[in-house]
């Protein structure tokens, strides 16, 4: 396989992070964009991909304002977005949130906040075509009531004009990026200090439609997770599952459970669900945990999703913290044979970039959506003990795997790739770690 790609085919995924249903397809069978490979000199000046004139990628913009798209984030939060694309408004509300409202503190979070700003179109030109730029919405800074406190909550101070919270709206899904935070505290007593970081934006997806019956679950699903430790100086880990639910949300593993601890059970706050005292997997430590996992089931062209998050805890002043937080995406454990999930994917990942995915048979490429430079290759063997579990090994050796279902798919690779964190998103003042490497991303071309 070619790692080359034309300009108009990587700025053509770069428009459309964790957007399904590209091009007027579905997330089984996208409408491919059609636009011709090259390499080297041959690539010239790129224009847009060829697309056909009446392809919609998104809803109309009148009736864009008749979903909310409820899910979770990278940062360990559940959040739904909701967009008038007439009024070029937003409102977004945080259901369940690790994040602080300030910066020097821990406590308390933005759970429960609502903020409302106004979106704006990427400018004229940064995208390829005029109806990606449509379905593409800038969330300027908004400003609300902080549900815990009765004052202001703002997020002027981390909008990052050159790294902004983005969301694209698809056809029953929406993804990219909601306002990031800084977050820092010096700790009590010389325990549980957080280096500062910034971090422009949290990856994101969210569901127009989600499941509400726990029943609807069972079955076997692989998992990958990615959880960061922020006491334990950002501290990361990443690693896979293969879990069985119940109709009633219990979890059976033969090597533990890694998304959940209790039965998943409705949470009262909103459509999603709740299970107490997830395992940590960063240190690997299970003493004093407070933490939850939540899980969204999102609901697309007829597919079951699960994302579930971990919100970690942190109350230092009764020296109980748990604060590892993160993201994981399940996907049923059925047979994927080489080819199976071959096509271009667009994405967000932990090095809070927008990232483009080249799958084809047994080769993978990651691609600058900017540049359409490949940044780091692997290869793929498929027929793992786990059905639908891929092993992914890339040029410097380092393992890892990916699953796919319905056209989403994630990675997790224990080693750097893609030129490591976005420096505006890492621990101020000193280099911030970008192993391991985890992206989930939405098939936009075949």
């Amino acid at each position: 396989m070619s790692h080359a790609i034309s300009k108009g085919v990587a700025l053509a995924i770069a428009a459309a992070p964790l957007f399904v249903a590209c091009g007027g397809g579905t997330a089984s069978a996208p409408t491919a964009i059609n636009a011709p490979q090259c390499s080297g000199s041959s690539c010239g000046v790129q224009g847009p991909p060829a697309q056909g004139t009446t392809a919609s990628l998104c809803p109309a913009t009148a009736d864009i304002v008749n979903s909310t798209y409820l899910g979770g984030a990278g940062s360990g939060e559940i959040a739904s977005i909701h967009i008038d694309a007439v009024a070029m408004t937003y409102t977004l509300k945080w259901y369940e949130s690790p994040i602080p409202l300030a910066a020097g503190n821990v406590t308390p979070t933005r759970a429960g906040t609502t903020i409302t700003g106004s979106v704006m179109h990427p400018p004229a030109g940064t995208l390829p075509t005029a109806e990606q730029t449509r379905c593409a919405f800038i969330l300027e800074p908004g400003a609300g009531t902080a549900a815990a406190t009765g004052g202001t909550y703002s997020t002027t101070s981390t909008f990052n004009s050159a790294n902004p919270p983005m969301i694209l709206i698809g056809n029953g899904v929406a993804g990219g990026g909601i306002p990031g935070a800084e977050v820092q505290y010096p700790g009590v007593l010389g325990l549980f200090a957080v280096p500062d970081r910034k971090f422009d934006f949290y990856p994101f997806i969210g569901f127009a439609q989600v499941d509400t019956r726990l029943a609807d679950l069972r079955g076997t699903y692989n998992a990958l997770l990615y959880h960061i430790q922020p006491s334990d100086s950002w501290a990361q880990a990443g690693v896979n599952a293969v879990e069985t639910f119940d109709a009633s949300g219990n979890c059976s593993s033969t090597s533990g459970c890694k998304t959940t601890g209790g039965a998943w059970t409705a949470s009262t706050s909103g459509s999603y669900f709740a299970s107490s005292a997830p395992p940590k997997i960063v240190n690997g430590a299970q003493i004093g945990q407070s933490a939850q996992a939540h899980m969204v089931i999102g609901q697309l062209n007829g597919a079951i999703v699960p994302v579930v998050v971990r919100t970690g805890n942190a109350n230092p002043g009764q020296l109980a913290v748990d604060d590892e937080s993160g993201i994981a995406l399940l996907t049923a454990a059925q047979s994927l044979a080489s080819g199976g999930f071959d096509g271009a994917y667009a994405g967000a990942d932990s090095n809070f970039k927008y990232t483009a995915t080249l799958i084809q048979g047994g080769l993978g490429s990651f691609v600058n959506p900017s540049t359409s430079a490949q940044e780091s290759g692997f290869a793929l063997q498929y027929g793992l003990s786990s059905p639908g579990l891929v092993g992914v090994t890339d040029q410097q050796g380092n393992a890892g795997f990916a699953i796919a279902s319905g056209g989403l798919y994630a990675i997790l690779i224990q080693g750097e790739e893609n030129g490591g964190i976005t420096a505006s998103s890492g621990i101020v003042g000193q280099t911030t770690s970008s192993v391991p490497y985890f992206g989930i991303g939405a098939l936009v071309s075949k």
